[in-house]
């Protein structure tokens, strides 16, 4: 399994609540809905590496 980084982000709390709501509707933790995001966002940009789980 690929290991993930963490990090620390800050966000004011009216974009939290309403990331909190989305996530919710989603029945995704708000860590979920940030890496599907940041995903999504990655790949529409065509950012997103191509290369398969697990590869360096």
């Amino acid at each position: 399994m690929t290991k993930k980084k963490s990090f620390v982000l800050r966000l004011n709390p009216d974009d939290y609540e309403a990331l909190e709501r989305w996530a919710a509707d989603d029945f995704r933790s708000i860590n979920g809905q940030l890496e599907w995001l940041i995903n999504k966002a990655l790949k529409d940009a065509g950012r997103k590496s191509k290369k398969t789980p697990g590869s360096k």
